[in-house]
This record gives C-alpha cells, structure tokens and sequence, in this order.
C-alpha cells in the first residue's frame, strides 16, 4: 500500500519508484550548454511513481506525480526532458496541485503548442502528442499524472530533435 501526499507531491510506502534529476541529467536539452555545465548539479526535479501492476501491462493504470523546481538555465525555463507515447491512442491524464508552469504539447511533425498550468488544472494529454512541463513560477510546480502502464515512453526522439518550441524568462 501507498500514501498519496497530495499537497507535498509526494507518494510514499512500497513499492514507490523515485527519481531525481539535474540540471546535467538533461545536458543536451538546454539551448545554453555552457550554462548547463555551470549548474549541472542543480536539482531539477523529481518523481515519484506507483506501479501497482507491471509497466507495459494491458489494462493497468499508473500513478505518480513531479516536482518540477523553479528556475532557468540561461534564461531557460526549467523543464521535465518529455516524451512522445509509443503507442499513440494511449494518452495521460495531468492534475496540477502547486505552482505556475506549462505544458507543451507537440506533434511528430514538430508542430507546438502550450497549455497554461496553474493549481485545479486537469488536463489530458492525446497519446500522439510529446509532452514536456515547464516551471514558469516562483515556487515547485507539483503535478500528478495517471498514464497507461501499456502506453511505452520514447524519450530517445525528444533527445534527438528536441521540442520546436522554447520558453524563455523575459
């Protein structure tokens, strides 16, 4: 069994899966290396994750959320790295419980787009679409996300090519 920590972000019990990353876990990300490599031992965020069924099992449902911390790296926004879905009619739902950010959302022909994300958002996420969240505030964007444990995470694309869109302080 596990506890939800709604208003921390947080799950604990067993077996939750955390993981925590840097600035430097997402060094070809940022569009200012060199400002990456001056931080990359910055915390960027965490997550925290209930599988209560095995990934990629058909049917189950998975749960988890990210603290995703304020800040930029050479005036960029802090992000989640993201990811397109591998199967594509599979997608994911978000719940915002803390802080201001956005989620960019694109297609596989790089098409972009962004969502405002405040506290009592909810929003789902179609499963052809990429997905990032960016910490546009002052304070730890704190999401929970429900996804398919059979939806597959194809990260290595959005490690290749990016996002066709960035956001930047003013």
């Amino acid at each position: 069994m596990i506890h939800t920590h709604w208003e921390l972000g947080r799950l604990t019990g067993e077996p939750v899966l955390t993981s925590h990353r840097t600035v430097g876990d997402l060094a070809g990300y940022w569009q200012d290396a060199d400002a990456a490599r001056a931080v990359a031992s910055r915390p960027l965020y965490s997550t925290y994750a209930y599988h209560p069924q095995p990934d990629g099992t058909p049917g189950a449902v998975l749960w988890g959320s990210t603290i995703l911390h304020p800040g930029d790296v050479g005036g960029e926004y802090h992000m989640t790295r993201g990811h397109f879905h591998v199967d594509p009619t599979r997608g994911e739902l978000i719940i915002v419980a803390q802080g201001t950010g956005e989620l960019v959302l694109m297609t596989r022909d790089r098409q972009a787009h962004t969502v405002a994300l405040h506290p009592g958002v909810t929003y789902w996420i179609d499963g052809a679409l990429a997905h990032r969240t960016i910490n546009t505030g002052h304070e730890d964007l704190i999401f929970w996300c429900a996804w398919p444990a059979d939806c597959g995470h194809d990260y290595a694309a959005i490690e290749e090519e990016g996002f066709s869109l960035r956001r930047f302080r003013a």
